[in-house]
């Protein structure tokens, strides 16, 4: 995947939108990589990360109803597209073989 480089946390934030199923947006897509991760996130970066991986192809968005909680405003929901889907197993695939190839360390 020339020219498709997958930085550590846009990983991260990209593995999180796959586990969403297409309801994912910035405080749930925190919130797990808080929980999961152990990680302190701001909104602010997760929102930079998702227009990135946007602009990459790795994920789409659209807009979500209106909520009172919200002041009605709209929430922007991200799903993985087939690419960044593509881009997440490359990524597996990449680290697997280098864990396989780490000699038997004797401690």
């Amino acid at each position: 995947m020339k020219g498709t480089y997958l930085g550590e946390f846009e990983e991260l934030v990209l593995l999180t939108v796959a586990v969403l199923n297409g309801e994912a947006y910035g405080v749930s897509i925190a919130s797990i990589i808080e929980e999961e991760a152990k990680r302190s996130v701001t909104i602010s970066t997760i929102h930079n990360v998702l227009y990135r991986l946007e602009k990459k192809g790795f994920v789409r968005s659209r807009l979500g109803g209106a909520t009172a909680e919200r002041g009605g405003r709209n929430k922007r929901l991200f799903s993985i597209t087939a690419t960044g889907h593509e881009a997440l197993n490359q990524s597996n695939k990449l680290r697997n073989r280098l864990w396989n190839l780490i000699p038997e360390l004797k401690f």
